[in-house]
């Protein structure tokens, strides 16, 4: 007399999928699992794989079991798929502790376990998520529900000297932060203009942002996406000083250059379009520190140097010595 053998214990299957990608765009092996199963089940009514998996044939019960009854249904070496909620609302939660349980306490025969992943996120994905935040924001929030372009200006410039900043300290953190303060600028201005309020300014989304910044970079990098050739950086930026020239059709070099930015920073880029031109435009002559902090700016644009960055460079060792002396300062007065 021989014994039987153990039945199967059978396999669950927790099926996720990435919110960020088309709902029905699942990987070949979840398919497979999926037309493979003894059972589906999702005790999501309103999940939005629900009907793609039915027009693909897929019978998909709504039904929340325990983590007992999972485990018994999957006897005899049955496979059931799990199409967690994702809602948030403890369920999935609860069937995961539950299966955790039950094989911590070592009386059951387990089946096995697997995380199969549907789909996966892109790079760049998580950007869809800022979309819908910001989408949310302006129209519960009354705040930004009432910003405009005008109103954020100030706030685009306090960005980006913060992300500079953070550069030049070389923290990975702050940069990371500063970035994302920018990035949310970009993504306020494109929301507000997609409600089309300002009526100087024709109505566009997020989306008209990335399709003119993705046509611009293609059209002025024909090295990489078309068949000129360009080996080194001289090169490339020649490549983006013709095709930047033939797209604005501009009547002088000045033309473009914002007069607003700091002062050694608009000196240096007007010095760079004047030799970029082949111009020979001699500075203009004057009394005062104007001139020559004008005559310096574009000496250092002429040698390679960013007159604002070695300002800032020179500002901060002078900063670091006055805290310096202030904490001599401070060591003295408290020794006396």
């Amino acid at each position: 007399m021989t014994d039987e053998a153990p039945a199967a214990p059978g396999r669950i299957v927790l099926l996720t999928a990435s919110h960020r990608v088309a709902p029905g765009l699942l990987s070949w092996p979840a398919w497979q699992t999926l037309r493979a199963a003894d059972r589906v089940l999702c005790a999501d009514a309103g999940h939005p794989q629900l009907p793609y998996l039915r027009e693909a044939g897929i019978t998909v019960e709504r039904a929340a079991p325990t983590a007992r009854e999972l485990v018994d249904d999957c006897a005899g070496g049955r496979t059931v798929v799990v199409v967690p909620s994702g809602e948030g609302d403890g369920t999935d939660a609860a069937l995961t502790d539950g299966l955790a349980r039950l094989a911590g306490s070592g009386r059951f025969r387990m089946p096995d376990l697997e995380l199969l992943p549907g789909s996966y996120d892109l790079p760049g994905a998580r950007l869809l998520d800022l979309v819908q935040v910001m989408d949310r924001i302006r129209v519960e929030c009354p705040w930004s529900s009432t910003q405009t372009h005008q109103g954020l200006a100030k706030y685009g410039i306090e960005e980006a000297y913060e992300l500079v900043e953070a550069i030049e300290d070389g923290d990975g953190d702050e940069l990371r932060e500063e970035l994302g303060d920018v990035l949310l600028q970009v993504v306020f201005h494109a929301r507000i203009a997609q409600d089309g309020l300002d009526e100087a300014i024709e109505p566009f989304s997020i989306d008209d942002v990335a399709a003119t910044i993705v046509e611009k970079l293609i059209h002025r990098h024909p090295h990489v996406f078309g068949d000129e050739k360009a080996d080194t950086p001289e090169e490339v930026k020649a490549h983006w000083l013709r095709t930047k020239a033939v797209e604005k059709q501009r009547d002088s070099v000045t033309d473009g250059v914002p007069l607003g930015q700091p002062g050694l920073a608009l000196a240096s880029k007007l010095g760079g379009r004047v030799r970029a031109a082949g111009l020979d435009v001699p500075l203009p002559r004057g009394q005062g520190v104007g001139y020559e902090l004008l005559a310096l700016a574009v000496r250092a644009e002429e040698a390679g140097v960013d007159p604002e960055t070695a300002l800032r460079a020179a500002a901060r060792a002078y900063r670091d010595a006055i805290r310096a002396a202030e904490e001599r300062k401070s060591r003295g007065v408290a020794e006396k």
